[in-house]
């Protein structure tokens, strides 16, 4: 770290300690390369060096399976020795863990950069690179996520969905109840709590939402112009309801697809690009350009999601039960469409003005890594303007359409797409790619070695 950066780090140190001085101990954490939350827990009287200097921890720990488990045949692993890397604290990211018993504290720490270049595997680093190229045309980007999840029992022996009950008659109520305000009074006390941890870890969540199934909900957050700063939102947002969950006696699940017959849960992106005069990028501060056929930026975007769709598939569909959710019939966007007001396309249009034109990428999974899902939508934006990408024909707001699958429905046909593409190299890195398929591979290579349950339904007593 430069010595700027330590005294910046140890003022927020001290003032953070000023206002909480019976802190006690600190977990400092990463979003790996799954967006499973990694690190360790500190205590008070390390705080200063590590804000001062730094630390060192495993480049493995961003690298591992979603078990937790190091890959073989990689570097950063098991193979050579699981080594040590510098690591520093996010400045601006220190805030109090509200839900914890004893005065502590949370921070998310990110490598040292080597060669002035982040550490290749981490998502955070493979995001600053991404939004480094599409700096080089626009000086901002503006983007929120939505994070859907189910709320579960978890006083039960198998996953349900902690739904509401019929008044009277204490059976649980039948139907996605979308939208349904009674749904959100229910859980009341847990919206409530949940709130008040975002306040406190500066969160910035917004709109909740009952969704289209039983106990699933969608949290919003606000807009910013720093994705980076984003993500970290999403990934935290994530956590806090997880913890916040638990103490009101339930599970907070964001699988993509936990039920076969209910909606799945995604990770919904809004994006728009802000050029240097503070002008949207895609609307040109034209209104007659918020409306069909769009202005040729917003449309070469477009044009560069959709050819970089189909290889990014394993990015915004990372595991085995993501592909579950990518079902045609099931309300998912399941092949490179786009088209204003419509929920049905994968990249939609909302109505917008001038000012705020923006798609949304409806395709990654609540158990998508915020950051490389939002770095894999940057290098389709970029290669779009860039290359001039047509978008073709849209879907008409309105338009009743029938779905076909077009991006991969099987996780292994998807890290293949994305091992033989040539364009997402050039933006996450080809260290990082070549890496990432072997994490998945290997993960996908181990989970369909076990036998499952639904092995002995069809087969042990039929065959």
């Amino acid at each position: 770290m430069s010595k700027i950066s330590q005294e910046s780090n140890l003022n927020e140190l001290n003032e953070y300690m000023k206002k909480f001085p019976d802190t006690q101990e600190m977990e400092i954490i990463i979003g790996d390369i799954n967006g499973v939350i990694r690190g360790k827990r500190i205590r008070s009287n390390e705080f200063e060096s590590i804000f001062r200097d730094g630390f060192s921890i495993p480049g493995s720990a961003v690298l591992l399976d979603t078990l937790g488990q190091t890959i073989p045949g990689i570097k950063w692993s098991a193979d050579d020795g699981d080594p040590d890397t510098g690591a520093h604290i996010i400045a601006g990211s220190l805030v109090p863990i509200p839900w914890a018993k004893k005065p502590s504290a949370q921070a998310l720490f990110s490598y040292d950069k080597h060669n002035n270049k982040p550490f290749f595997a981490e998502p955070r680093g493979v995001l600053e690179r991404t939004l480094s190229k599409i700096k080089e045309i626009v000086p901002k980007v503006v983007m929120a996520a939505e994070l859907e999840f189910y709320l579960l029992d978890a006083n039960t022996d198998r996953p349900t969905p902690k739904t509401s009950l019929i008044p009277g008659v204490g059976r649980p109520q039948p139907g996605p109840q979308c939208y349904h305000p009674d749904d959100l009074w229910d859980i009341e006390g847990f919206l409530n709590d949940l709130y008040a941890v975002c306040e406190k870890q500066n969160i910035p969540a917004g709109t909740a939402i009952s969704e289209y199934a039983p106990a699933q909900f969608e949290i919003n957050l606000h807009h910013i112009d720093d994705p980076l700063l984003a993500c970290d939102h999403a990934i935290l947002l994530k956590r806090a309801i997880k913890a916040i969950a638990r103490q009101h006696g339930l599970v907070a699940c964001f699988m993509a697809k936990p039920f076969a017959e209910e909606s799945g849960s995604g990770l919904h992106v809004h994006m728009s690009l802000v050029d240097q005069d503070d002008n949207n990028y895609f609307s040109q501060n034209n209104k007659k350009l918020t409306q069909p056929p769009y202005s040729e930026n917003l449309r070469y975007a477009i044009g560069g999601l959709k050819e970089t769709m189909r290889a990014a598939t394993a990015i915004f569909a990372p595991n085995a039960n993501s592909y579950r959710r990518l079902r045609p019939e099931m309300f998912a966007p399941v092949e490179p469409n786009w088209g204003p007001n419509h929920r049905n396309v994968s990249l939609r249009i909302p109505i917008s003005d001038e000012k705020n034109l923006r798609f949304e990428h409806r395709v990654s999974g609540a158990d998508a890594n915020p950051y490389l899902a939002t770095a894999a939508i940057l290098s389709g934006i970029h290669y779009g303007i860039t290359h001039k990408c047509d978008p073709g024909e849209m879907v008409k707001e309105g338009e009743v359409i029938s779905l076909n699958q077009k991006i991969p429905n099987r996780w292994n046909r998807a890290i293949d797409e994305f091992e033989n593409n040539k364009v997402l190299p050039t933006y996450l890195g080809e260290e990082f790619c070549k890496t990432f398929v072997a994490n998945r591979r290997f993960e996908e290579s181990e989970f369909n070695h076990n036998i499952s349950d639904i092995d002995y339904s069809y087969y042990l007593r039929s065959v």
